[in-house]
Parts: structure tokens; sequence; C-alpha cells
């Protein structure tokens, strides 16, 4: 792309989409730089989230509106959402992104990495050199969905195809690599189930809450009894039992 056609370009944008983009440029650069500094995986979800809504944005001001609500909808609201739902979920703390489990990855990453985007942008170079920015008013002359839809179905409809084939089998690998067969011997019915859940040694009923009938209402102090005994199964085995004093465990109402 020769410097005469960055200036036409530069200077055919408006005001208002000027400012926009000086406000909102330092935002996504921020959001990105934090989604690889940060080390808890959640924040780093929340920083590309910031970036997503920003690129939202300027393919808006760009004339894409199709593209921009796609990218704030689908990407932001839905796919990254998700992904930081399973973080949460799973609990991905800030020690685990320093275990290495293959050693020397993070130099190998790095180089890759700037591989990867030298080899981009020498390629966005020698595709774009000499070209000249003509905008979208041609492409979206009869609208911009129109326009998108004219061109996936007619010059892109290969390549969609192969897209769509190839997100449907990564799908059906996943799925084929997470399913756990089970022998059915080992499938428990009705009968069965409810027999395990009353042998003896079992609690079939429901277990008191943590702190129920007890002198104290932390989670780690177990439930008594009607004959006024802990009861153990009260308290989550995750949870260390919280030692109690003798006047914690003197009935109230008893002492003399």
């Amino acid at each position: 792309m020769t410097t005469q056609t960055v200036l036409a370009a530069a200077g055919s944008v408006s005001g208002g989409e000027a400012v926009t983009f000086w406000i909102l440029a330092p935002l996504a650069l921020i959001g990105a730089i934090g989604m690889v500094a940060a080390r808890n995986a959640v924040h780093s979800a929340l920083m590309l989230v910031l970036t997503m809504l920003c690129l939202g944005i300027f393919y808006v001001l760009q004339a894409g509106p199709f593209i921009g609500v796609v990218q704030i909808i689908v990407y932001t609201g839905a796919i990254m959402m998700l992904f930081l739902f399973v973080l949460m979920l799973v609990g991905r703390g800030a020690s685990d992104s320093l275990i290495e489990t293959l050693r020397g990855q993070r130099i190998a990453a790095l180089v890759l990495g700037v591989g990867f985007a030298g080899l981009v942008g020498t390629g966005m170079y020698r595709a774009l050199a000499g070209s000249t920015a003509v905008g979208l008013t041609t492409a979206n002359a009869e609208g911009n969905v129109q326009g998108i839809a004219r061109l996936l179905f007619t010059k892109y409809v290969l390549a969609f195809e192969l897209t769509s084939a190839l997100l449907i089998t990564a799908a059906v690998g996943a799925m084929v690599l997470a399913h756990i067969e089970r022998r059915r011997e080992d499938r428990m019915d009705q009968v069965a189930t409810m027999k395990a859940r009353f042998r003896p040694g079992n609690y079939p009923g429901p277990k008191p809450g943590p702190g129920v009938f007890a002198t104290s209402s932390s989670v780690a102090t177990p439930a008594r009894l009607p004959d006024g005994r802990l009861a153990e199964q009260s308290t989550p085995e995750i949870l260390p039992v919280r030692e109690l004093t003798v006047e914690d465990t003197t009935l109230k109402g008893t002492e003399k």
C-alpha cells in the first residue's frame, strides 16, 4: 500500500470517527496487552472481551454494521462469556499458569508467534501493495447484509462450506473424545440405586447443614444431633473441622 493511498484514506476520516478511534484504540491495545500479561485466566478473558468490544465498534465505524454486530453478539456476548463461565467453574488459579508441562514451551511459543506475525504481515503487505482504497460504498450499495451474503454464496461459497465442514468435524471430534463408554453391568437402574442408598452404613436422609443446632454459625462447625452429639457428616470433607473449646461444646442453658 503506497503512502498516497494511506494519506487519502486518512484524509477521508470524519471528525467523530477520528475521535472514537483515538479513544477506543488505546483501550483495545491495553486489553490485548492485558490478555497476554494477566496471570489470572479470568482477568485475561475479561481483557479480551474489552478488545473485542472495541473491534466491533471499529467495524461499525467502517461501514460494516453486520460484522460489527456479529463481533459483539456472537464473539463477545456468547463465546467469550462461555469461556469466562468455564474458567470460573473450573477455578483456574494464578499458580496453574506458571507450571510448564513442556520445557521451553514459553520461548518456543514466543518465537513461533513472532514468526507467524511476520509471515502474516508480509503476506498482507504483498497482497495490498499498490492497491487503491475504494471503501465499501460499492459493496454496500444494496445493503451491508446483502453484500456479505452475495460474496459468501458466490465468490467464497467453497471456502464457506469448507469452514462449516471443519467446524462440524471439530464439534463431533470433541464429543467423541469427551464421551466415556460405560459397560452395561456398570449402569445402575432405579432399583439398584435405591438399594445402594438405603444400604447399612449410608445416610439416606438429608444431612443437616453446618452450624445447625450448634453453638457457632461457622461452616466448619458440625451440626448437633437430637441427643447432643456432633454430626460429622454435616461438614464437607474438604473443610477442616473447627476446634471447639469446652464452652463451645457445652449446650446453652446448662452451665452451672
